[in-house]
């Protein structure tokens, strides 16, 4: 049984739409307010009514092509309007919907479209480009666009209940392979009056940022949606940077991870980009202590901290931060959720004492796709209430005396690197797949204060084989994983250490050296004092001794938060205006100080290209 004062902290009663679905809550939106302001999309803007057309002429057009409840629909495609109306589009034809980031590698499209199922792929002429070759039958919604454009644009008869899947997303598996997540609409509109509980509906300015292939885009895109809200869509193409988007859109909600945040909050343009907040909601990796700090004088409005895997729907715990704190709550559950702290044995540990954190209540997703074995493992019997279900977080947790829950870490070899999760499972499979790779292990660092980043650790088969350069197996993993899960830095060890009882000992595996990241490279020496200049602001991003004039600054590790430092340093540093996207475009220091020095390189590489496309998908983007 459980304790009164638990009982108390889980009472979270809320009544909500149980009988609805997305697709009928933004059509109902639309209906109250149709002239008002839905989406702002580059130079574009579109009320509810033509989002609501636009969604509902698409929607035709999937149930013509037989989409229906439990009809999988992948959406490959930029950020722009069309992503969204693709969205809206396959809910309310019935479908559930498959976000597929169109930078991810290739291989990585092709495992989740084959896994999946998918049956229809929606993209568009630009992001089909990118895509493999793949059993589903693509829709190109530009291509296709008169055909789209004839179908009616009044609501589909939808025949989807709110028991029917409404999207699947892809996470991280420690297998080598990422799982999908099967989350039903009731689920979302839960999270959608757990929403309006925690941090109020009153609509407003949302600023969008969150790749669709994550579960907050949901938050961003969806919630705003059945509110009234106008989102801004932060796309992978503009002049405006987040701080600009803030100012001359005055936003007033604002889903970042602390990482961004502290990016944005060290700049110049810091009171820009928090001084119109209203609500200001914080999650996806531990928030320190010392962030609010810096925070709090530049918001007048709510900061929350949130938390919530992608099994139990998006945010699951909601802390309003009113003062300042030295532990990391992550508040008490929202609407119709459950939280416990147990022991091994699935028994309430005391107030106070650590043990690992399970989740329940209406947020708990159906599974995951096609892994009933994996499923029974992580969704588990409701030990205290019958008949409900609650997940195995693998967070370890502990209650506060006043009921709020403070995270304390994994228990697993789970890590989060600026908002995004990661099995550290999957990325050693991955190396362990390279031919002359005996065994892999990796570590996620924090070497550098407020810089985590990705460590490979890295024994090599016998002899007679080739040498691996570090920036060979990075090009090797990154034709499998996403850009933010491959490592920064390669170590070659004789043997991987082990503990007495013969476990892999991390504890004693080295720091990386200053020049791991960029050893046996024959350097040529900066040869003007603007070359001198970026190396050496380089180097103290980096934290490397050394930088070659032709090294790619992301191949060495840099990741689009280190890009903000790099770019605030270095108009300090030259006492000039530089364009945030000559960072991608020319990510050589031979090729940025010809640039800047009045030179001209005459086209991007098409490796800056790619890495540009890559970084620009990231929830803590800069570049826009």
């Amino acid at each position: 049984m459980l304790p009164a004062e638990v009982i108390a902290w889980n009472r979270a009663e809320t009544p909500y739409p149980r009988g609805k679905t997305i697709g009928q809550l933004f059509g109902e939106q639309a209906g109250r307010t149709p002239d008002s302001v839905a989406l702002i999309a580059g130079d574009r803007s579109f009320s509810y009514r033509e989002l609501e057309a636009k969604a509902n002429q698409l929607a035709n057009y999937l149930q013509a092509c037989g989409v229906g409840p439990e009809t999988l629909v992948g959406v490959s495609m930029e950020r722009s309007h069309q992503m969204l109306i693709a969205l809206l589009a396959t809910l309310k034809s019935g479908g559930a919907y498959v976000p597929i980031d169109p930078s991810y590698p290739r291989q990585r499209i092709s495992h989740v479209v084959a896994d999946a199922q998918v049956r229809i792929l929606l993209t568009t002429a630009n992001s089909s480009q990118q895509l493999p070759k793949v059993a589903s039958r693509i829709v190109s919604v530009d291509g296709e666009a008169k055909a789209i454009a004839a179908q009616s644009a009044e609501p589909p008869v939808c025949t989807a209940t709110s028991q029917n899947l409404a999207y699947v997303i892809y996470t991280s598996g420690s297998t080598g392979n990422p799982k999908g997540v099967m989350v039903e609409h009731s689920n979302v509109v839960n999270f959608f009056a757990g929403m309006d509980r925690a941090i109020g509906s009153d609509p407003g300015v949302w600023l969008a940022v969150t790749s669709m292939a994550f579960d907050i885009s949901v938050l961003e895109l969806l919630w705003t949606l059945t509110r009234g809200f106008t989102v801004v869509l932060h796309g992978d193409e503009g002049d405006h940077t987040i701080a600009e988007e803030i100012e001359r859109h005055r936003v007033t909600h604002f889903q970042s991870t602390p990482s961004l945040a502290r990016v944005l909050s060290m700049g110049p343009s810091a009171p820009i980009a928090f001084g119109s907040l209203k609500k200001l909601l914080l999650g996806g990796e531990a928030l320190p202590p010392t962030l609010i700090a810096q925070l709090r004088p530049l918001i007048r409005g709510e900061i929350y901290n949130m938390y919530g895997p992608t099994e139990t729907t998006i945010w699951s715990t909601v802390f309003p931060i009113t003062e300042a704190f030295i532990t990391s709550p992550i508040g008490r559950p929202i609407a119709n959720t459950q939280t416990y702290i147990l022991d091994s044995e699935l028994r309430r540990v005391p107030t106070g004492e650590p043990g690992e954190l399970y989740i329940g209540g209406e947020g708990v997703a159906r599974g995951y796709l096609r892994r009933p074995d994996l499923t029974a493992e992580r969704f588990l019997p409701d030990p205290f209430l019958q008949g409900n279900r609650i997940y195995k977080t693998g967070d370890v947790a502990r209650f506060l005396p006043d009921g709020n829950i403070e995270y304390l870490g994994r228990t697993d070899f789970q890590v989060k690197i600026r908002g995004y999760r990661i099995e550290l499972g999957e990325i050693e499979a991955s190396l362990e797949r390279h031919p002359f790779v005996q065994q892999a292990v990796v570590m996620a660092r924090e070497d550098k204060p407020g810089d985590k980043r990705l460590v490979a650790y890295l024994t090599k088969k016998p002899a007679p084989i080739a040498k691996i350069a570090g920036h060979e197996l990075k090009s090797f993993v990154s034709e499998m994983l996403p850009s933010y899960m491959v490592p920064a830095t390669f170590v070659f060890l004789d043997k991987i250490p082990l503990t007495s009882n013969g476990k892999i000992d991390r504890k004693a595996l080295p720091a990386p050296s200053n020049t791991a990241a960029s050893a046996q490279i024959d350097r040529e020496p900066a040869r003007s004092e603007i070359e001198r200049t970026i190396e050496q602001v380089w180097k103290d991003a980096l934290g490397v001794d050394h930088v070659g004039l032709d090294e790619n600054f992301f191949d060495l590790g840099a990741h689009s938060l280190l890009v903000a430092e790099v770019h605030a340093s270095l108009q300090e540093r030259l006492g000039r205006e530089i364009p945030l996207v000559d960072l991608f475009h020319f990510p050589c220091i031979a090729a940025l100080a010809t640039h800047l020095g009045g030179g001209s390189i005459p086209h991007p590489s098409t490796s800056s290209k790619r890495v540009q496309r890559r970084l620009a998908a990231r929830q803590d983007r800069v570049l826009k």
